[in-house]
Order: structure tokens, then sequence, then C-alpha cells
């Protein structure tokens, strides 16, 4: 449909995942497309494969841990390609921890990777955007345990809801910019991560995914696919005047109770 023709994006942890199903979803719909992540040999396979669907694709190796590799990463796009249009924050470290045994240095990480490192890629968006006096698009990747979550999510859940404020707050900063800002709460999904995630901290067999998919409403965790389409909306023009949205997006309702 082309609801991106001639837009510049960068997808933070575009090499894997939600990012890397948001970078196919954005070639698709006509996008100039860059990636970041710390991957360099997924990153640089996904870009081959979408250049050869003609799309111009850049991957750009960054640890948005680090602040200063985060914001280099949005000047590498607008050096390479002129301006950055839309900004998706895919990037998450899913690591456990409970209230009574999260350290210090697990809780700075959750902060540094969920938290700060969109709080500053937008910053470098944004300040790109108003210096061309341009409108623009970001999405935040959030979660929907950021209204709650397990308990062993405790760092994860504290660093989510803080880019959930921080989502609100952007919005309303530049709305009078026509920089829209939404996020997405998603829920549970199915990407190489998680099944990783849930074979190291859950003891999970090959079974899992199969196993958890039959306990859920629609019978399967969520879809990349599904999540990338979405995405694509909210970045696109089709999106109308939405902004600061927080969106659930997930099978369950949130405060509904058997």
């Amino acid at each position: 449909m082309g609801l991106l023709t001639d837009r510049v994006v960068l997808v933070s942890g575009g090499t894997q995942g939600v990012g890397a199903g948001v970078a196919r979803a954005a070639a698709r719909e006509g996008a100039t497309v860059a990636v970041s992540g710390r991957r360099p040999e997924p990153g640089e396979k996904l870009v081959a494969a979408l250049r050869e669907t003609g799309t111009d694709a850049l991957y750009v190796p960054a640890d948005v841990a680090d602040v200063g590799q985060a914001q280099d990463s949005v000047a590498a796009v607008i050096e390479a390609f002129g301006r950055i249009d839309s900004l998706v924050n895919a990037a998450g470290l899913t690591s456990r921890g409970t209230l009574v045994d999260t350290t210090p240095g697990l809780f700075d990480e959750h902060i540094a990777i969920n938290l700060r490192a969109p709080f500053f890629l937008m910053q470098a968006a944004v300040r790109d955007m108003l210096r061309r006096g341009a409108p623009g698009t970001i999405v935040n990747v959030i979660s929907s345990s950021e209204l709650g979550g397990q308990p062993y999510l405790a760092p994860y859940v504290a660093a989510k809801a803080g880019l959930a404020g921080v989502t609100r707050n952007a919005a309303h900063a530049h709305r009078f910019d026509r920089i829209r800002i939404n996020g997405l709460d998603i829920g549970w999904t199915d990407t190489e991560g998680e099944d990783a995630t849930q074979r190291r901290f859950h003891d999970a067999d090959d079974g899992w995914l199969e196993d958890a998919a039959r306990r859920l409403p629609m019978g399967k965790l969520g879809q990349v696919d599904e999540i990338a389409d979405f995405v694509v909306f909210l970045l696109s023009d089709r999106s109308g005047v939405v902004t600061g949205s927080v969106i659930d997006w997930d099978q369950n309702v949130f405060g509904g109770l058997d």
C-alpha cells in the first residue's frame, strides 16, 4: 500500500524479533530502513535481504545501553539518508528479577536498555525533526507488563512503566510540532528471544510454545508480523492524529476477572 513511501525509518533492536519484523514490514511499505543492534551478523543479513527487495537499507552497530552509541545511531542514519522521519524503539532486555533479589546492577541494566536508551534515541530523532521543521512519528514497543506484570519482572516493569510515561510526556510536548509519539503494550510474543528466555529462566522444553498457546484465549502467542503491521500503521499517516496513546496489544483484558 506504500504507507511509508519516502520515509526514513530507524528501528532500534531491529536485528531480530519484533524489531526485525518491523523493519521488514516498513520496507514492504516503501520506507528506507535502518536497523541498529549489537549483533552484526543478523543485522547485515537482514539488511542484505531488504536490499534484495529493492529497499535502501542500512545496518548500524550500536549497543543502546550506551547513550553515546544510541544517539550516534541516529546521527549515522541522518548522515546516510539526510534525515530521520520515524523511529521505532524495539530494543529490550527481559532478564528476571524480583523485588527482593534484584541487584542494583540488574536494575541499572533494565533502566539503561528499556528506558534510558529509548529516551535518548527519541531526543536525537526529535532534535532532527525540529531542526528541519518537519513532522515525524515514533513508536515505542513497551509491554503489557508495565501495568503490573509478574513478580519475577520487577526491574523490567519499573523500566517499561517509565517508558509508558515518557511516551505520553514526549507526545504532549511535541504535538504542536506534528511529531506523533505512541506506544504498544504488547503481550506474550512468539520470538526467538522469548524461546531463549523460556529455556534459560523457566526450564522450558521443546514443546513449551504449543503448551503455552493452548492456554491462551486466541490459541497462540502474539505474532511478530501482526505487531509489525500495527507499528507501521502507527508510523503512517493512516493513523491520523493519534498521539500519546499507549495501546494494549494483547489478548487479555486488563481489569477483567473470571
